[in-house]
């Protein structure tokens, strides 16, 4: 950890009471202004938030993926292009692409089973910024509603029903324009009907532009609200771009190409999904009712060269990964209050279940042109899961939690290269709960543990050539197991905060592999980690917020190659301000720190990690237009967002390539202009 940043983060805190007692008390209830809800009394664990809409709209955020750093703890960078999925932090894990932190839309999962391009794939391009109405998330396996990729986090994003009718414009220093216009209308009978649509263009500073080009709309009805309503949504969006990925940091050096430049710009992709989801929440009798449905169709395809001249040193080593599935499923729950013995029970059963139609290829391709075909595969995927929890409420002072879950997949694949196929099953129990003790003075302590999995590739290790029905892969689950010890208090005025402490251990860590540039199934681990979050509201229109992760993270198992876990951070933190209601004014600034982190599994060669500032002022001209403007990378880091160590070849070089530093650095100091009117 950075003793100077944990320091400063942690001065205001420090300060609290006597800001609590100096400052002129409001004669109002300060909720309005802050980033998370209070779950005090309401958490199952010392990790379990909510975060408010005025956060994600406050926010500076360059790409829309970043509004999920509203969650404490959680950081989104990219190592590609725009329209790629970005990567996720979290605990001391690097996600890639979302490997282990279960995010969703409107209750429809983002996360890609058997993806072309890494298992567990989260791409939230297709969002609109100013649809998100809130995120709730949970951290650790401890809770029997969060299944698949739900280890290290989840988190679900809700949708607005209403808004009012609004156009803004942007206009930003590195080519980025965007247009977005929305609104509601509510007819008699209660019902809403909201459409939204937006166009977005984006450059970047590379010296071969992203040209990133996307198009999103939205069209939903709903009425009632979310204990006793129901609501229908369609979402639409295609994307297409050109992307520079890590590149050799020799060649940056020696000149080759400068330090955003690339080796192949015709590096890139296209995007493009269309989804149908309804949800449905009502009292029926004692029991509260709540169901969900989606219905999703979906197409990327990425041109990457991570590899350069390594494996082909005429034509370079250029793939193209094309995922082409169309996806559906749902959830249903029940719960209702129960009281045995005087002693009062919430009882929640639910059941889930989720189909992928899947085609996916991988081609050996030369600016974008097919040479030949590497794998083409048609993979069926099933998922069937039923859980139960049972909160009880033994006196004033002890409440738990306890939970059990079970889940069936079933996967088929058939290779149309090699023209082998293969099926599995496989099905996991997993055990979960929490002990909760409190409130006293507005403070409660928390035990949780809880088992969890996360799915592999289906295609994972397909034998070419094998006999027919012959599967060779890792196991379909693997499992995660997770123990977590906290305190949640808003024992002080104006100060919520919450400490826990962790330990996580997967029978298989996900990790990337440049070769085939994607996620692979690899060693068991471990980490062990201390987190502390708070946010102070020292007077009505100011709020202070702080997120510190310090992580110890190692393989279990021996191997001379060593333990350290590759890209895996030792610490992550975060700071930062909302202004709100300040007269006129309005505006954020967010602090982020990605601490250094081993490079390979020896330990010998680390990454100095980066450091971030991100502002925004805004101003009210009219009660219907204002005026914004943000600032991304305030202090002109030049730091780099990602790095890696592996084998490249760069022409003239030996044929077995040289192993050295890839780098996509941030993006410099940048600008953006944004003007919005409302009705």
């Amino acid at each position: 950890m950075r003793l100077p940043f944990a320091l400063l983060s942690l001065s205001f805190v420090a300060a609290a009471p006597a800001l609590a007692q100096t400052a002129d008390a409001p004669p109002w209830d300060i909720v309005v202004t802050a980033s998370t809800l209070d779950l005090l009394g309401r958490a199952d664990t010392s990790s379990q938030g909510s975060v408010t809409r005025q956060e994600l709209q406050q926010r500076p955020v360059y790409r829309v993926g970043q509004l999920l750093e509203a969650v404490p703890g959680l950081t989104v960078t990219a190592h590609s292009g725009e329209g790629k999925a970005n990567q996720y932090l979290l605990r001391g894990f690097n996600l890639d692409h979302g490997t282990d932190l279960a995010s969703y839309v409107d209750e429809m999962p983002v996360n890609m089973r058997t993806h072309a391009h890494g298992q567990g794939y989260t791409d939230l391009n297709f969002l609109i910024p100013e649809l998100g109405a809130g995120v709730d998330f949970s951290k650790g396996p401890y809770l029997a509603a969060e299944g698949d990729f739900a280890s290290v986090g989840a988190d679900h994003l809700r949708l607005v029903d209403t808004l009012r009718p609004t156009a803004s414009l942007s206009v930003g220093t590195l080519g980025d324009q965007r247009a977005f216009a929305g609104g509601s209308i509510t007819f008699a009978n209660g019902g809403r009907v909201l459409a939204a649509g937006e166009l977005a263009h984006l450059d970047g500073p590379w010296d071969h532009r992203d040209d990133f080009r996307k198009v999103s709309a939205a069209l939903r009805w709903s009425r009632g609200d979310r204990e006793d309503g129901v609501s229908l949504t369609g979402l639409a969006y295609g994307a297409g771009w050109h992307a520079t990925t890590d590149q050799p940091l020799r060649a940056i050096a020696s000149g080759l190409i400068g330090r955003f430049g690339s080796l192949d710009p015709s590096d890139g992709g296209r995007a493009a999904r269309f989804s149908l989801s309804a949800n449905l929440a009502r009292p029926v009798g004692a029991w509260r009712i709540r169901a969900s449905a989606y219905l999703v169709r979906q197409r990327l395809t990425l041109w990457n060269d991570f590899t350069h001249y390594l494996a082909d040193p005429v034509n370079g080593d250029q793939h193209a990964q094309d995922d082409r599935r169309t996806f559906g499923g749902g959830t249903v729950s029940a719960a209702r209050e129960v009281a045995v013995a005087g002693i009062s029970n919430s009882v929640t059963l639910g059941a889930q279940t989720r189909y992928d139609d899947i085609r996916l290829d991988l081609i050996h391709t030369r600016g974008r042109a097919d040479l030949a075909t590497i794998r083409d595969d048609r993979v069926r995927e099933f998922s069937l899961a039923g859980y139960l929890a049972d909160s009880v409420r033994w006196t004033p002072w002890l409440r738990t939690v306890f939970g059990l879950r079970e889940d069936h997949f079933h996967v088929a694949d058939r290779a149309h290269v090699g023209g082998v196929t293969g099926t599995e099953q496989a099905a996991l129990f997993q055990p979960k709960g929490s002990v909760i003790l409190g409130p006293w003075a507005k403070t409660e302590f928390y035990l949780s543990a809880g088992r969890g999995f996360h799915s592999n590739d289906g295609r994972a290790g397909l034998v070419e050539g094998g006999a027919a029905d012959a599967l060779a892969r890792p196991p379909l689950l693997v499992r995660s197991s997770g123990y977590e010890a906290g305190v949640r208090t808003g024992a002080v005025r104006r100060l919520t905060a919450a400490l826990s402490v962790f330990r996580i251990d997967f029978a298989s860590e996900l990790t990337y592999d440049a070769d085939a540039g994607a996620t692979v199934a690899g060693r068991p681990s471990r980490r062990t980690g201390i987190e502390f979050t708070a946010q102070f509201r020292p007077v009505r229109w100011l709020e202070l917020n702080t997120n510190l992760a310090a992580t110890r993270a190692r393989y279990r198992d021996i191997d001379p190659a060593g333990r350290f876990i590759p890209d895996a951070p030792s610490f992550v933190g975060s700071a930062g301000l909302l202004v709100h209601d300040l007269g006129r004014w309005f505006g954020a600034v967010a602090y982020r720190d990605l601490g250094e982190h081993p490079l390979v599994e020896s330990g010998a060669i680390r990454s100095a990690g980066y450091r971030e500032v991100n502002a925004n002022i805004g101003y009210t001209l009219s009660p219907r237009l204002n005026v914004r403007v943000d600032i991304f990378n305030v202090t002109n880091s030049r730091d780099d967002a990602a790095d890696y160590y592996y084998t490249t070849r760069l022409p003239g070089e030996a044929a077995e390539g040289v192993a050295g530093l890839q780098i996509h650095p941030l993006e410099p100091r940048s600008a953006r202009l944004t003007l919005t009117a409302t009705l």
